[in-house]
């Protein structure tokens, strides 16, 4: 597939960004980004426009595309603070309808995985959802950081460590006491 996208097929392309997109759009989103959907295309843009400089396997593709990512945030970052925020006004209605059951689950588990990465210290973050949700090795998220492997895997420990003892404190003030 890397093959027929670096000779700009418009199928491979597509399976390409298919693939990667939700992720990448997940990562910017528990990062912060305000506009989690734009820094994901700006991040698909220079991926497809610099795609016959990389080289390597689709595990090292899927690394590079996180590493484009990493840095689209940064500057997302960078572009807020220089600049004040304005309240877009919306012209559209916000559809109605859905399953309303469905989104509400939907909504506790985000809100649950962003009260859980809120606790942890920005380089925790970065590692936690690099791990877990772009599924990268930590040889990858250390290149990605800019940390060295030994960091990230006490990173990774700190946060796991962290989060088991939200879930343990979560655990014992929702659940009753047996024999009360």
């Amino acid at each position: 597939m890397l093959t027929a996208a670096r000779l700009d097929a418009p199928w491979a392309l597509r399976c390409l960004h298919d693939d990667l997109a939700p992720a990448v759009t997940g990562y910017l989103r528990l990062r912060g980004a305000a506009e989690p959907d734009d820094v994901a295309s700006e991040t698909f843009l220079q991926v497809f426009t610099r795609l016959d400089s990389f080289e390597g396997d689709e595990r090292a593709f899927r690394s590079w595309v996180f590493t484009i990512a990493h840095r689209r945030l940064i500057d997302e970052r960078r572009r807020r603070s220089r600049r004040p925020s304005a309240t877009p006004i919306s012209e559209e209605p916000e559809p109605v309808g859905g399953d309303a059951e469905e989104e509400a689950i939907q909504d506790l588990g985000s809100s649950w995985v962003s009260e859980v990465l809120r606790g942890l210290s920005p380089d925790q973050r970065d590692v936690i959802v690099l791990r877990i949700l772009a599924d990268l090795s930590v040889e990858e998220v250390a290149s990605i950081v800019g940390k060295r492997t030994g960091a990230v895997r006490a990173l990774q420990h700190r946060a796991l460590a962290a989060i088991r003892r939200d879930l343990e404190t979560r655990r014992d003030t929702l659940l009753p006491v047996r024999g009360a």
